[in-house]
């Protein structure tokens, strides 16, 4: 069987047309193309010292990390775009088409990903303003914990028992934030006789209360006659103790409190209620 001639001819004229296309192009725009790959490879060597050099000073001035490593990411992201854009550029093809794409594109991602993009906002709203670091305690919405990371979405904490807790950005800022920076207030109360000395009271708890060691000497610890009531005199007890071994410390702390009064023989009063039967 023999193979058509007239075809084999016409697939050998395509592919020399294709041939001489991209021998062309390869002769027009070969300078054009290596000076476009050399511009993008110095641009993003360059990109990347400048990176290290924002975050080189900003670990020299005890700047807050996450604040630099989004600072640094910023400036190489901002370097790579501009030289992508000049190579763009020297290969002859205009940006502007491109730049009204992705404009579109854009605002069509804004409207499906709102949630997201307004965990991110709120993300670069933490690290710019700083109303906490890494390392702070900090209490949103009943959720208490020390700061382990600060992303751009959300931020993690670490409590007492080892758990990790996300939270959305966009949950945090705009609500009512309690920052103790690295210490969590402990509070408690409880009553004593009238016949009982209050200022006895108050230095038993206080220097049981310096006696412990994870106790901030920092913040003394305060002491005093909080209320009066039907039982007695109530006792306000505020000190603070760090946030990653919190209710190890504030239970030793209460027995060292406890054990306190019953050496000086100071009773805890109990509530009585007398109760008068008629015949």
């Amino acid at each position: 069987m023999n193979e058509n001639p007239a075809g084999l001819d016409q697939e050998l004229a395509q592919l020399q047309n294709v041939y001489e296309l991209l021998t062309e192009f390869i002769v027009q725009y070969s300078f054009q193309i290596v000076g476009a790959v050399i511009i993008l490879l110095i641009g993003i060597w360059v990109a990347n010292k400048m990176s290290d050099v924002v975050t080189n000073q900003f670990e020299k001035h005890n700047i807050d990390v996450t604040l630099g490593n989004f600072v640094s990411n910023l400036v190489r992201i901002t370097i790579i775009v501009m030289v992508s854009i000049i190579c763009l550029g020297k290969l002859g093809i205009s940006v502007t088409p491109m730049v009204a794409a992705i404009g579109a594109a854009s605002l069509g991602a804004g409207l499906a990903l709102q949630g997201m993009l307004a965990n991110y906002a709120a993300g670069v709203t933490i690290i710019v303003t700083r109303p906490f670091v890494i390392g702070n305690t900090i209490e949103i919405k009943g959720v208490s914990g020390v700061v382990q990371k600060i992303q751009l979405g959300l931020t993690i904490l670490t409590n007492e028992e080892g758990e990790l807790i996300n939270i959305p950005n966009k949950h945090i800022v705009g609500e009512i934030l309690h920052n103790s920076q690295q210490y969590k207030l402990v509070e408690t109360k409880f009553n004593i006789d009238y016949q009982t000395d209050p200022q006895l009271v108050t230095k038993l708890i206080t220097d049981a209360l310096l006696s412990q060691e994870t106790v901030n000497q920092s913040r003394p610890p305060q002491v005093g006659i909080n209320d009066f009531n039907s039982i007695g005199m109530e006792i306000g007890v505020r000190y603070w103790v760090p946030t990653n071994s919190y209710y190890d410390d504030k239970y030793q702390s209460n027995l060292a409190i406890i054990n306190a009064l019953r050496t000086a023989s100071i009773t805890i009063p109990c509530p009585v209620r007398e109760i008068h039967l008629q015949q």
